[in-house]
């Protein structure tokens, strides 16, 4: 079996988020997808196609990089990739990451090599006639689901008002995307003892700074504090930060796999969270999740994407131990791109081989910004 098309998608998608914060709101971080002045949604799709018609996707990190990860898709990587055999898929790949280190062991290339990786295992588990994760060894179940919300501009009243709203529709671990200890004082207080309450800082603060933040949340039971280190490598900062007694999570910043692998090594996190879209596709989450065992550490996938991506973290959480919920973004789309984005607390996982991904074909040509076909 033969790869022999191989199509890059860039789309964008509108969406609502339950009454965002308007445009006036500064925002510092414009390309965070979580941002509070963000109102569609990117995703960079690959499709690749077998000669014997078979069709696998996969999906690259991400968001404000995508037209960069889109060029390396169509002028580097999946030229790679073209003409290969798919049994010969894990060393192809070994040999893709070593032609192409010197761009880089993270950012565009290894996107692009993740989308690639996560293709490659569903047409690997589609030729086998298992979903992905019985391809993998777990089961196929029922998933709890984690909402992820964007950020309200660390309004305390806005930021109350949606973790009400969010738990009334059932979930009960929600993740905040604020730094304000005002506004995530005003979450915690806002939902009843049962709710677990996680909070994304994405890197703002310095070490020194990072453990007075945590020391001041040290009283609202938070089931973890995200990334709350600049910059993301500072893993000795971090273990300082965990030192406070509030649980540390990070990793989907790792450099790859040797960063998460250094990441581990210092000491610096009670959660690790890799993203499939970043570190190397299933292949890169196979190991580290082998490496979390090692230490003895609590894993949980990082997801914020919502194409091929989401259902590869998906899969991989079906995996691992039933207390593990697979992150969402809690956004409403416009359109669906998918089935699989009408988001309820819990996902039952499609029970057909592969990923089980089937993109909505008018929804993917309307909503699709920029496109590139490579064939032999």
């Amino acid at each position: 079996m033969t790869i022999q098309r191989i199509e890059i998608i860039r789309v964008a998608i509108p969406f609502s988020a339950g009454g965002r914060v308007n445009e006036s709101v500064e925002d510092d971080d414009a390309f965070n997808a979580a941002s509070p002045n963000i109102s569609r949604m990117e995703s960079l799709l690959v499709r690749l196609q077998t000669d014997d018609g078979r069709v696998g996707w996969g999906e690259a990190f991400g968001h404000g990089l995508n037209p960069v990860t889109f060029s390396a898709l169509r002028d580097l990587v999946g030229p790679f990739f073209l003409g290969t055999l798919l049994a010969d898929r894990e060393a192809t790949m070994e040999k893709a990451m070593r032609a192409f280190h010197g761009f880089g062991r993270t950012g565009a290339v290894l996107y692009a090599l993740s989308a690639i990786d996560i293709a490659l295992w569903d047409l690997a588990a589609q030729q086998a006639g298992l979903p992905l994760c019985r391809f993998l060894g777990g089961e196929s179940r029922q998933l709890e689901l984690y909402a992820s919300l964007v950020s309200y501009g660390n309004d305390p009243e806005e930021v109350a008002r949606q973790v009400r709203r969010v738990y009334d529709l059932g979930y009960r671990r929600l993740k905040l995307h604020e730094t304000a200890p005002a506004a995530i004082a005003a979450a915690r207080e806002a939902l009843p003892a049962d709710a677990q309450l996680m909070v994304d800082t994405n890197c703002p603060w310095r070490a020194d700074e990072a453990v007075q933040v945590a020391e001041s949340l040290r009283g609202l039971n938070l089931t973890w504090l995200e990334e709350p280190v600049w910059p993301p490598d500072d893993f000795a900062g971090l273990a300082r930060v965990r030192q406070t007694g509030v649980p540390i999570s990070a990793g989907e910043n790792a450099s790859g796999i040797e960063g998460l692998r250094q990441l581990l090594a210092a000491g610096a996190v009670d959660v690790v969270q890799p993203s499939v879209a970043k570190i190397g596709g299933v292949s890169g989450m196979l190991q580290a999740f082998a490496m979390a065992r090692d230490a003895g550490v609590h894993l949980v996938p990082h997801c914020f994407y919502y194409g091929p991506g989401l259902m590869a973290a998906a899969h991989l959480t079906a995996t691992l131990g039933a207390d593990v919920a697979l992150e969402v973004p809690l956004i409403e789309f416009e359109r669906n791109l998918h089935a699989w984005l009408d988001f309820q607390p819990h996902m039952h996982l499609p029970d057909r081989p592969g990923l089980g991904f089937e993109p909505d074909a008018q929804v993917l040509r309307e909503a699709t910004i920029d496109s590139y076909t490579l064939t032999l």
